[in-house]
């Protein structure tokens, strides 16, 4: 694996087995896909939300100096940094390139050397076998397909290596937003896999299958200040590209839905709302590769 400094300025999509076609050309998902990419840019404003939560998933792994990890869907890189910073050799991966932008420039800051890809994790660029660890922090549990995600990063772990993740469950706060943003809005054609499935270990015991031993979880929460539900909400819909885009819809073609919609969000926020912040919890999960 080759690791090229942050200040290189190079996009660092060369590396690997050869250059990334277009998902559009292949991917029955290939749309939809385009699309997070483009709508994954606003996630910049959650991340320092995230970033307690990436050293909680690091330290559920931990890090052997000289380790060479991959982080999935690595957003704006807050796990890759914080396993950099404990000597990993890392390598980043993410769809969308203004948070790769936002990677570079926390991997300068934290005086770390970061191999940065933009790619798909279900077409990773990568050969078999080329890393010990590969994580994901809520990243992975987006890909529409998740037999063929996790195909990808199992491929690319070498025998004896540690895969890990971070996920939301799907009866607790985000899980239950995800399905209630699903009912306000039309089923997509082709319809990808809800991301919250990666929330239930039952699921992913199953989804792991015998392709690993060692299964274990933890679970964690996370803390998102807001003054009320209704401001939280507010904040949602300004930064989060679905709520974005599900607002921006239902105001043009039903105000009466949206309003109803707000309604239901600020109602289910309540629930997990005091003390001035919104408590999302997580799971963890790890496992070996046999």
């Amino acid at each position: 694996m080759t690791r090229r400094d942050d200040d290189s300025g190079d996009n660092d999509t060369t590396s690997g087995p050869g250059p990334i076609v277009d998902p559009r050309d292949t991917d029955p998902f290939g749309a939809f896909k385009a699309a997070q990419k483009q709508r994954w840019a606003s996630f910049v404003a959650f991340e320092m939300l995230t970033t307690p939560v990436a050293a909680r998933l690091v330290r559920f792994v931990g890090v052997a100096p000289g380790q060479r990890w991959l982080d999935v869907a690595c957003g704006t890189g807050v796990v890759a940094v914080t396993a950099a910073r404990q000597g990993a050799c890392v390598t980043g991966l993410d769809l969308t390139p203004d948070l790769l932008v936002r990677a570079r420039e926390h991997a300068a800051i934290g005086g770390v050397s970061i191999d940065w890809h933009e790619g798909d994790v279900e077409a990773l660029p990568f050969g078999d076998g080329t890393f010990d660890v590969v994580v994901s922090e809520f990243g992975h549990i987006f890909a529409p397909r998740p037999a063929v995600a996790l195909a990808e990063m199992l491929r690319v772990l070498r025998r004896g290596g540690t895969i890990a993740f971070a996920s939301w469950p799907p009866e607790l706060f985000m899980g239950r937003m995800f399905a209630l943003a699903a009912q306000y809005q039309p089923p997509p054609d082709p319809a990808p896999a809800p991301p919250a499935a990666w929330g239930d270990p039952a699921i992913v015991r199953e989804r792991l299958g015998e392709a690993v031993q060692d299964v274990g979880f933890d679970r964690g929460r996370m803390h998102t200040p807001a003054l009320s539900p209704a401001h939280y909400r507010i904040r949602a819909e300004q930064t989060s590209a679905a709520i974005a885009r599900l607002v921006e819809t239902l105001a043009a073609t039903d105000p009466d839905r949206l309003d109803r919609f707000r309604r239901d969000y600020d109602a289910l926020t309540a629930e997990y709302f005091g003390g001035n912040v919104v408590r999302q919890d997580f799971l963890l999960t790890r496992a070996t590769k046999r």
